[in-house]
């Protein structure tokens, strides 16, 4: 059966931007500070990356303190231990797709929810983004099952596949609350299980975070369905991995001082 992300990986700018990152995370790894500090900056990643991940969710928190741990808001923390996490989870997500995502949803979720790693049964009336209303309970099923289905056979580049796992996520918005969180962790975690980024280094909530509007733009773009709108989307998520490179670097420059 052929990969229904093929499509979407040849589609227009879609080949560049993908080569684009992919030889940005190649420059970033033979950065000589990894060769001695290399669990140091991944962890400095994480961190930076929650901390992105909750500042697009509307809570925005200073870095400082949340490294000092003095930061108790509940999405904040939820994006922590999503974080954390992602190294555990990553042997498990291609096979296990759906079980992941519920222990994700856990962990971001604790806290806003009584019953945190649980899909919705019911309408959502969540809709941080402005996006618009979330699909009914029986579409955003079916299509999670063919998410599924994707992350446990696609073929195509880590790049595509993230993107792709990123914006249904987000606009399925399968479990109520705190679908953001869970939608840009899957993003990392795939990029680092399909071999982009194996050692977790790109900070590419950053990424999504410094581009500003473009983020919500670029799903809205993809809710359009067509191919230049998934085109637009899957570019601007090649565009945060290379501006979350770049917030890698700066970590190893830091460090190297």
């Amino acid at each position: 059966m052929s990969d229904p992300l093929a499509v979407i990986a040849g589609l227009p700018g879609v080949p560049e931007a993908v080569q684009e990152a992919r030889e940005a995370v190649d420059r970033l790894y033979r950065h000589r500070v990894l060769r001695r500090r290399g669990p140091e900056v991944s962890a400095e990643s994480a961190l930076r990356g929650a901390r992105a991940s909750a500042a697009i969710e509307g809570v925005d928190v200073p870095l400082e303190p949340l490294r000092m741990g003095e930061v108790t808001d509940p999405v904040v923390q939820g994006a922590l231990r999503a974080s954390a996490e992602l190294g555990r989870l990553a042997p498990t997500w291609r096979s296990a797709p759906r079980q992941v995502l519920a222990r994700l949803h856990a962990l971001a979720a604790a806290g806003l929810t009584a019953d945190p790693g649980r899909p919705r049964t019911a309408p959502t009336t969540a809709d941080p983004l402005g996006l618009g209303p979330a699909p009914g309970p029986e579409e955003t099923a079916a299509r999670m099952s063919a998410l599924a289905g994707l992350v446990t056979n696609s073929t195509a580049p880590a790049l595509v596949l993230a993107a792709i796992v990123h914006a249904e996520l987000v606009v399925l918005r399968p479990f109520g609350v705190a679908d953001g969180l869970v939608a840009r962790a899957a993003e990392r975690l795939t990029l680092v299980e399909l071999g982009l980024d194996p050692k977790s280094l790109a900070v590419v909530e950053v990424g999504h975070a410094d581009l500003g509007d473009a983020y919500a733009e670029g799903l809205r773009a993809y809710l359009k369905g067509t191919g230049e709108g998934v085109g637009t989307w899957v570019r601007h998520c090649a565009s945060a991995v290379v501006h979350g490179v770049r917030e890698t670097t700066a970590i190893c420059e830091a460090m190297s001082r």
